[in-house]
């Protein structure tokens, strides 16, 4: 498995003017894949991760052949 690298919160998910997330690229976390258009709500685990709980901390992910990003954790 490759190094993960650091990505910026803001570079694989955008926020919705109500404040829900959405991933731009296709990620998979805990085995779970979720592509764009995928809405994230405040309070709702997906995946086993509350993202609002992560927003604006930097990500760390592998990028896969198929260009997603299996993310690994993130950096406090």
């Amino acid at each position: 498995m490759d190094e993960p690298k650091h990505y910026k919160f803001l570079d694989v998910f955008q926020e919705g003017p109500d404040g829900s997330l959405s991933p731009k690229v296709r990620i998979e976390i805990n085995g779970v894949s979720f592509g764009p258009g995928v809405v994230f709500q405040r309070g709702v685990s997906s995946g086993g991760v509350d993202f609002h709980l992560y927003k604006y901390v930097d990500i760390a992910a592998t990028e896969q052949a198929d260009g997603s990003l299996m993310i690994v954790g993130f950096y406090k």
